[in-house]
């Protein structure tokens, strides 16, 4: 049983999701939240394997609550995803910088909101490849020159030149299948080097890769098309 918990201003989204989320037999909701204050004492209360969070809430909004779970030695199996809307891109940026495993539209489709509370579930980043691309562009348009000595450098240095190799590529949007494409393996062996990388540089999942990738100046902003 997947274990949610739903954090949002609006009791009608709550309630949407909620309704949705419960008629799914490996889905329960554990708990609602109507900020981020709320969120934060919940996630620590019923230790939910994902929660669904607003990114823009009154008081302590999405994204401090989501740093102050993912903060949380307690919570460390704990994914949290954003709920945001096409209108708030920029957020997108912050929210993967504060931990989170992804990002839902709120007109999601029922079918793709159960798919994705799954696929968080399982470990993997929910980063849409539509979605994806706007993210990388946001990383690709503030990204600084890697400081030199940085400890994220002496992190890289513990992959290997595949590993290396496959932390550009998810850095860069592409998904195992696709990896395996490039590199010429089979999508186990890509879903392997990309599995060791996260375990070598302590990444959540992918999102994650994303974010180390172009702050350890792995991947480059020149480098998209």
């Amino acid at each position: 049983m997947i274990r949610v918990l739903l954090a949002d201003d609006q009791a009608l989204v709550r309630a949407g999701f909620r309704a949705l989320l419960s008629s799914t037999p490996d889905i329960t909701v554990v708990g609602e939240a109507e900020d981020g204050h709320a969120a934060v004492r919940l996630a620590r209360d019923t230790a939910p394997d994902v929660v669904l969070m607003d990114i823009r809430m009154p008081g302590t909004d999405g994204l401090d609550a989501a740093r102050q779970i993912v903060a949380d030695p307690r919570l460390a199996a704990v994914r949290v995803v954003m709920l945001t809307t096409f209108a708030e891109d920029a957020y997108i940026f912050d929210a993967v910088r504060a931990g989170a495993s992804g990002f839902l539209v709120k007109d999601i489709e029922p079918a793709d909101l159960i798919a994705a509370v799954r696929v968080v579930h399982r470990g993997d980043a929910l980063l849409s490849p539509t979605v994806t691309r706007r993210l990388i562009e946001e990383f690709a348009a503030r990204a600084k020159p890697p400081e030199p000595g940085r400890e994220i450098g002496a992190l890289l240095a513990r992959l290997t030149d595949r590993e290396r190799e496959v932390v550009a590529l998810v850095a860069t949007g592409l998904s195992n299948d696709a990896i395996a494409a490039r590199l010429v393996v089979s999508p186990a062996t890509a879903k392997t080097h990309v599995s060791r990388a996260m375990v070598k540089l302590g990444a959540r999942d992918r999102a994650q890769l994303v974010v180390l990738g172009y702050e350890s100046g792995l991947v480059r902003p020149g480098w998209l098309g």
